[in-house]
């Protein structure tokens, strides 16, 4: 039963957060990264797995910095010297959109270094392939659709018919594999791509869109054993409780807010035929991101204290220790000077970085519809328009509905006395 290690999505060099380490020059956010990927060498390593499959992304876009690929060499040519078969997806961060120009992991081949394979177009594996690894690897890396018109020659005003012919293209030669398999050896797909009916962090469902989207079926062949994919960060299977199981391990590391909830995996699976066995390994030591936000209005309208609710908003200062923390207000405009900014960075000093997002709200303008004018509508219609307007809170609109029918009817009484 061969034993396969599969993560994806490292994106190293992603340092858009915090400062940098004095004794190694690095980013303190790529450091994260690189435990990250030495956790899941290393345990590669101690567990004498079989195979790796990294389904793409090495990094956060297709021109690293030469101290980057040096980190990521390093960590791939302890796989390299261990003997452990690797295959390397090309994801699209890895790829140049200049046809001709290398991709970021292509020293790799160049050098041939020993169990290491860059995969840069769809290509089947076999035993005698992988080192006389009973187990046969189909690998599809990004695609671009750029790349694919140019190729079948296709008009880029139907983006859509491309994609199908992609699909279709795809499909045929996953098929004819398939077809020549040995079906004593399991089979594993392998792919840096979407999926229909994916969810990426922050429960965004995947559509089709401005990348090829493959279709459920297509991934969930019964005469696959496993499928390994790369390019959405959420931990996910798409097959749960069936076989195949169809796998997005996530990104290692949370790449911004959108995965402030995300826990990141790699995964240990237990291929053969018929019958796959899943090991998440979740990865230890994650730094938190904590997404705030308040608004304003309710807390001026009551006088209450905004630097208090501000702080209130905010986790304890022992959460923030080590964290990014965001924290968004939402307050009327006039109301500007009455946020004490160095206090809040004061009290979120032990945090990683903190990053204070205002959104002042313009006060809002009643509109009415173009065939209707103000003097059609009764006092109580134009203040009920009014309320709504400030968002004011519908029970409280009742209350203040009945006050003013009290007050507008007390005159027209008199008047009619």
């Amino acid at each position: 039963m061969p034993t396969v290690l599969h993560f994806a999505d490292a994106h190293i060099d992603i340092a858009n957060h915090g400062r940098h380490d004095p004794e190694s020059g690095l980013p303190v956010r790529v450091l994260d990264f690189l435990k990250s990927l030495d956790t899941i060498v290393d345990t590669a390593i101690l567990e004498k797995v079989d195979l790796v499959l990294f389904a793409g992304d090495a990094y956060k876009d297709r021109n690293p910095a030469p101290t980057f690929q040096r980190e990521w060499g390093r960590r791939i040519m302890r796989l390299s010297r261990a003997g452990i078969p690797t295959l390397l997806l090309v994801g699209n961060h890895d790829l140049s959109p200049a046809i001709g120009r290398a991709h970021a992991m292509e020293t790799f081949d160049t050098l041939e270094v020993p169990h290491i394979r860059v995969v840069e177009k769809p290509s089947f594996f076999g035993p005698e392939d992988l080192e006389g690894l009973p187990i046969q690897v189909i690998a599809l890396p990004w695609i671009s659709r750029a790349g694919l018109m140019a190729h079948l020659d296709m008009s880029p005003s139907a983006p859509e018919k491309v994609y199908e012919e992609m699909e279709v293209r795809l499909r045929d030669l996953v098929e004819g594999w398939l077809d020549k398999a040995d079906s004593t050896l399991p089979v594993v797909l392998t792919a840096h791509a979407s999926v229909q009916g994916a969810s990426y962090g922050g429960e965004r469902t995947v559509m089709l869109g401005s990348d090829l989207v493959l279709s459920g079926s297509f991934v969930r062949n019964p005469r696959l054993d496993y499928v390994a994919l790369g390019h959405i960060h959420k931990k996910q299977n798409l097959n749960e409780n069936a076989h195949p199981p169809v796998v997005y391990p996530g990104s290692i590391e949370r790449v911004d807010f959108g995965e402030c909830q995300d826990d990141k995996f790699f995964v240990i699976a237990h291929i053969e035929p018929g019958h796959t066995a899943l090991d998440w390994r979740k990865l230890d030591g994650i730094r938190p991101f904590k997404d705030c936000q308040v608004n304003l209005d309710q807390a001026i309208r009551e006088s209450r204290s905004i630097n208090e609710l501000l702080q209130a908003a905010l986790p304890s200062q022992k959460e923030m220790e080590g964290a990014v923390i965001r924290l968004t207000i939402k307050y009327p405009r006039e109301c500007e000077t009455m946020i004490d900014e160095v206090t809040l960075r004061e009290y979120t000093r032990g945090a990683f970085e903190f990053h204070l997002v205002k959104r002042p709200q313009m006060e809002s303008r009643i509109r009415l519809p173009a065939d209707q004018a103000v003097n059609s509508l009764t006092p109580q219609e134009l203040l009920g328009k009014y309320w709504l307007s400030l968002h004011v809170d519908p029970d409280e609109i009742e209350v203040l509905s009945r006050l003013a029918e009290t007050v507008i009817s007390e005159p027209l009484q008199n008047d009619q006395e």
